[in-house]
């Protein structure tokens, strides 16, 4: 009887930490509100800004675009005849809806072999790994949000043809100015982030 007790208990402090680290932030609008609730999330994406020099505020406001902090985040399917369900438009998945060959290519570079698209942790690092790339490969600095999201969304070699593209320039630029409101938000709450030791969350 002791050991089923053990085990429920067990069952529900593992249920509670998956959904309390899973579930979506109240505010994703909020770069603070998100880190207040999620602080583990704070150190990983300060430990991907010391890695990969991708500012925190960059990494919010490509996941806000992407998944909207989703974790489980899928592209709509597409529809046969606008009624049947079909298959999806790509193998974008997780909060930074990465694809399959290119989260792969990730994995190998870095040697991160067990990384996983439903983790923030690992999706902030590949935004750190994809931009330091889009740096090297296209020369976008990383504090250019517009041009960094152009190359995260259409890919190295497509992103010469996003001047002929109205729906990416539209998108990129609510990166640019989304990624502009985290930075004034998180400029006003650094301090409390940096002082704030012993949060489980």
């Amino acid at each position: 009887m002791k050991m089923i007790r053990n085990k429920n208990v067990y069952l529900f402090l593992f249920l509670f930490i998956v959904s309390a680290c899973s579930s979506i932030p109240k505010n994703t609008a909020d770069g603070c509100s998100i880190f207040s609730e999620r602080y583990l999330w704070y150190k990983h994406a300060k430990k991907t800004e010391q890695k990969w020099g991708t500012p925190i505020y960059l990494q919010l406001a490509i996941i806000k675009m992407e998944s909207d902090f989703d974790w489980l985040a899928k592209p709509p399917r597409q529809k046969l005849f606008k009624v049947i369900p079909y298959k999806r438009p790509s193998s974008s998945f997780g909060y930074s809806q990465a694809v399959r060959g290119t989260w792969r290519q990730y994995k190998e570079e870095t040697g991160n072999k067990y990384a996983t698209r439903t983790r923030f942790k690992d999706s902030v690092d590949f935004i750190g790994w994809y931009t330091n790339k889009t740096e090297k490969i296209l020369k976008i600095s990383k504090n250019d949000a517009f041009k960094q999201y152009v190359a995260y969304h259409e890919g190295w070699g497509n992103y010469k043809n996003y001047k002929n593209n109205q729906k990416i320039i539209l998108l990129a630029k609510k990166v640019e100015n989304q990624s502009k409101k985290y930075k004034a938000q998180l400029n006003n709450c650094r301090n409390s982030l940096t002082t704030k030791k012993y949060i489980i969350f």
